[in-house]
């Protein structure tokens, strides 16, 4: 297995503690989200991980080995940190011809990640004037030149149309299912929700979570119900009845706090009440995230909506 693990790793700025005392693995077989506010530390703990940068204390490894010392480091890390860092004069197919023969990669791959990235109807156009997806998109077939066991990519979906995104999602859940290991560092919560199976989130250089997607959610999800019915009046005294706290809203549903759709249902049914509709709420990425991390923003404002407000699922 080809892991990314840091153990301690602290990294110090002058009197700046950007990274203080991390502790965590990222594994095969899953996409990992790497979320924090800005000033977190995400972008310091990647180009530690890389090398591009020295730790003050603690290690970074791939696969138990630090990074300068990978024999062929493409063809086991791929990385995409900046889509603007090639050459604005080559073509896309001459860029990636050159990173391929300079890291002794075959020909043919260059052929197979023009074609993957959806950028073989534009290999011959330069770079300079590709939009921001489209460097986005020659980013990710770089990453994927060596076909490495390990991807690190920061704000992969930064400028993508919807086309894009999507292709984006179907992407990353490939290489996961592949058992590559694959981290992700973004700032778009929902739209991390839609391929993240585990996340990993800093705060001030902190770890705060290193935990399952789903279970994150859930755990700062305040259980909720909303419920139409034929019968309000009768299924409002049924709940009440129970000790359920019911709230009608303006768009005729009513709102119950801390039951879950199940007890409402059995509430109904053993009255002979209709439902016509019945639904759990639950926090969504974001809302968890902010729950989270709110203390933890180098820049707030005190009009910072609330993160508990739930949303259906």
């Amino acid at each position: 297995m080809t892991s990314i693990d840091v153990n301690e790793l602290t990294k110090d700025y002058g009197g700046t503690r950007a990274v203080d005392r991390l502790t965590c693995s990222i594994q095969p077989g899953r996409v990992t989200g790497f979320l924090g506010p800005n000033g977190a530390g995400k972008s310091t703990t990647m180009r530690l991980v890389l090398g591009l940068d020295r730790p003050t204390s603690g290690t970074a490894t791939v696969g138990g080995r630090s990074y300068e010392t990978l024999r062929e480091p493409l063809q086991t890390v791929g990385v995409l940190l900046d889509a603007q860092a090639a050459h604005g004069s080559r073509t896309a197919r001459d860029h990636l011809r050159f990173i391929a023969v300079s890291n002794r990669l075959p020909a043919r791959r260059v052929d197979e990640v023009l074609q993957d990235t959806g950028l073989a109807a534009v290999e011959g156009r330069r770079i300079r004037t590709f939009s921001l997806g489209m460097r986005q998109r020659l980013g990710i077939a770089t990453a994927l030149l060596g076909d490495p066991p390990v991807l690190m990519l920061d704000e992969p979906t930064n400028g993508l149309d919807p086309e894009g995104i999507v292709w984006m999602r179907h992407l990353l859940r490939r290489l996961a299912r592949e058992g590559r290991t694959v981290l992700v560092s973004s700032h778009l919560m929902n739209e991390t929700a839609t391929f993240a199976d585990h996340l990993v989130v800093l705060g001030r250089g902190r770890l705060l979570a290193d935990i399952p997607a789903q279970v994150f959610i859930e755990q700062h999800s305040h259980p909720r119900v909303r419920v139409r019915t034929g019968d309000p009046g009768r299924l409002r005294a049924a709940l009440l009845a129970r000790g359920h706290a019911v709230a009608e809203d303006d768009d005729g549903r009513w709102t119950i706090d801390g039951a879950t759709a199940e007890q409402v249902g059995a509430v109904a049914a053993g009255e002979g009440i209709p439902v016509l509709e019945l639904a759990d709420e639950r926090a969504s990425l974001e809302q968890a995230y902010l729950a989270l991390t709110t203390a933890e923003t180098e820049f707030s404002s005190a009009a910072t909506a609330s993160p508990t407000t739930p949303q259906e699922s």
